[in-house]
């Protein structure tokens, strides 16, 4: 596994809602492809669904898509901008599927 720093912008966004991840660090593992992360008992794959791959003991395969905030263009305020869409989206589906209804 290779580490990978966590992006300024990603710290900054999340930060605004009080989560603080300036310490955490990204392992990539160079024989996946990219877009793919391996997270415990969960395969996380940004490709079509039909594309990725399976694991042998992985619980579960989640299949999500959200636009990459690293690729976007602009101005700082621009890119912080996609990085706090995509933090809210991902907040959202969570709540919708994986938090238990009370």
């Amino acid at each position: 596994m290779e580490a990978a720093f966590v992006r300024p912008l990603a710290v900054r966004a999340m930060g605004e809602i009080g989560v603080d991840i300036s310490a955490q660090e990204v392992e990539r593992d160079p024989t996946l492809p990219g877009g793919v992360f391996r997270v415990r008992d969960h395969t996380v794959c940004d490709e079509a669904n039909e594309a990725c791959p399976v694991f042998p003991g992985a619980k579960n395969r989640l299949h999500r898509s959200f636009e990459d905030p690293s690729r976007a263009t602009g101005s700082e305020v621009e890119r912080l901008e996609v990085f706090r869409k995509v933090r809210n989206e991902i907040g959202e589906r969570i709540e919708k599927e994986l938090v238990p209804a009370e």
